[in-house]
């Protein structure tokens, strides 16, 4: 996600009323996840969401599975991920960034169910701290329940829109 002023706008309070969300979080970096857990609750809060499913998974590359289980239950209009990778000294962390980015991007193509990608994949964890911040501060969780909403009104008013 883009930092500062070049995030994505927020819906308008309330806009979410009605819509079903689903939230896969990963429970490996636990002290991370839950920081963005936060956000994802206030982000959800704010828009008016009140039907909330949530399942977890033991880490990032177990995301897409459980986001697609979700997705083809047919009880949600949008899912938030969270998770976070933070690089250590092999090759690990490509592949599960590149595998849970890929896996997510598939889930929404897929089964036509947007996906919110909140999983941080940073350098270390200063940076992991500084991207699951409090409220009014910078948090990828939040910031992927709002792009999860907003997706999920555009399909709703596009299939309006085809009726």
């Amino acid at each position: 996600m883009a930092s500062g002023d070049q995030r994505a706008g927020r819906p308008p309070p309330g806009a979410g009323a009605g819509l079903r969300v689903g939230i896969v979080r990963a429970t490996w970096n636990p002290d991370i996840v839950d920081r963005l857990s936060d956000g994802v609750g206030r982000g959800l809060d704010e828009l008016g969401i009140t039907e909330v499913t949530q399942v977890t998974v033991p880490g990032c590359f177990e995301i897409p599975l459980a986001a697609k289980l979700l997705a083809e239950a047919g009880q949600v209009d949008a899912i938030v991920t969270i998770g976070a990778v933070i690089r250590g000294e092999t090759t690990h962390y490509e592949l599960v960034s590149e595998g849970a980015a890929q896996g997510v991007m598939a889930v929404q193509l897929d089964t036509g169910i947007p996906v919110g990608f909140g999983l941080v994949t940073v350098e270390n964890i200063e940076q992991a701290l500084e991207r699951s911040e409090g409220p009014g501060g910078h948090n990828v969780g939040e910031d992927a329940a709002y792009v999860a909403v907003t997706m999920a009104l555009l399909a709703r008013n596009v299939a309006a829109d085809g009726d």
